[in-house]
């Protein structure tokens, strides 16, 4: 039951021995994040020209091949332009930096003239895969302060001028993801910029706080526009560093506590820090060469602030190999199963490949209590965001899917 060919390839599944779907969220997990700050997100957020809510797509077809009752997918591709979810997260964490430096200084936001000039003398910065510079980028540009974006050696020329062409000064920069974030901390302590950053580390959790409470909003979109009576009963999300799998997990846990769905992390097996950090039971450094060509999850360290919530809500990990995210770009193009065809972007589909992948073992099925009447919602973070890499994957350009 719920074999299908693209689910064909070799993965690896691990539960989490740590989960406990009894556990309270508690004042620990909301100190990181909780509803009061959400709602400001929120309310910010949706204020900005061109929010509007991005659409969750029925795939039927899939769901049938799958083995489940229903499958949703979240589809970010039009996400204020950017092309991914993260405009949710970096460009909120760069509007709160700036309010908080300003209130220092004794102005406000109102202060139109005074609150410029403010912006002006300020520098952010990061490290990035792609999506997440292009939306600090895009922040900055947007509230008016400066902004370096460091960038490592095997980010495509196509993600480089995606973020220069929002007035960044991009670093290209040796190693890989984590040496380029190692980096933009370096630069930015000589030249007193601040770092906005979608992981965190020891001394360094406030802004990606921020940035994951802006991605909180994914989720309670997708939960406004469920179809069905009932919630979901699992999802599956890809994890990268993790905050964007923390965050849809704390607003499911905080809502619906015991009564959440069971969430599945996706992992690529070439950076696989969350599958060994599930296996070992705490975090776990994944080192050496850590590309994959899905891009924007291509991290050997998890984010601190992501392992206090998935620590305990996590239920299960899947990795997954490079073919699988390749594999789902195709199928998602195609219509397959006579779907209406979705352009999705490499770090798109690996929750979606999870679902196809556990879908076809009885046992991953029985685990999860992934059955027959299983409702499934899964995340597109992006979509073709470098659109000549897209058409080499997919032998599509983007324009052409669904044509």
């Amino acid at each position: 039951m719920g074999h299908t060919p693209e689910a064909g390839f070799a993965h690896e599944f691990c539960l989490n021995g740590l989960a406990d779907r009894s556990e309270v969220y508690g004042p620990d997990r909301s100190a990181i994040l909780n509803a009061e700050a959400f709602e400001t997100a929120r309310a910010t957020i949706t204020g900005w020209p061109g929010y509007a809510p991005t659409p969750l797509v029925s795939l039927p077809g899939i769901a049938k091949q799958a083995g489940i009752a229903a499958l949703a997918y979240k589809n970010e591709a039009s996400r204020f332009g950017l092309g991914s979810f993260k405009a949710l997260g970096g460009a909120y964490a760069v509007w709160r930096v700036l309010h908080r430096s300003a209130a220092q200084a004794g102005i406000s936001p109102s202060e139109g003239k005074a609150f410029a000039a403010h912006a002006a003398e300020l520098t952010v910065t990061c490290a990035t895969d792609g999506n997440h510079g292009r939306s600090v980028a895009w922040g900055a540009r947007t509230f008016g302060c400066n902004c370096v974006i460091f960038i490592h050696e095997t980010v495509s020329e196509g993600r480089k001028q995606a973020i220069e062409n929002f007035s960044a000064r991009v670093v290209r920069c040796k190693g890989n993801y984590d040496d380029s974030v190692r980096e933009a901390q370096r630069q930015a302590d000589a030249n007193d910029w601040t770092v906005v950053s979608d992981t965190s580390y020891p001394g360094y959790t406030d802004i990606p706080r921020d940035v994951m409470q802006g991605y909180e909003l994914m989720a309670f979109e997708a939960l406004d526009q469920w179809p069905h009576e009932a919630l979901p009963t699992h999802v599956f999300l890809q994890t990268g560093v993790g905050g964007m799998a923390a965050a849809v997990v704390a607003h499911f846990w905080r809502r619906f506590g015991a009564d959440r769905p069971v969430f599945v992390l996706a992992d690529p097996l070439n950076s696989a820090c969350w599958l060994e950090t599930i296996r070992n039971g705490a975090p776990t450094v994944v080192d050496g060469d850590i590309e994959t060509v899905m891009a924007g999850l291509a991290c050997g360290e998890i984010s601190e602030l992501a392992w206090s919530i998935l620590e305990k809500g996590a239920d299960a990990v899947v990795g997954l190999p490079d073919e699988s995210a390749v594999e789902g770009m195709k199928l998602l193009a195609d219509g397959r199963y006579g779907d209406r065809p979705q352009v999705a972007g490499e770090s798109a589909v690996a929750g979606l490949m999870a679902l196809l992948a556990v879908s076809g073992k009885d046992a991953e099925r029985a685990a999860l209590g992934l059955t027959e009447n299983a409702r499934v919602l899964v995340f597109g973070t992006e979509g073709a965001t470098d659109p000549l890499l897209y058409e080499q994957l997919v032998g599509l350009a983007p324009d052409e899917v669904g044509s």
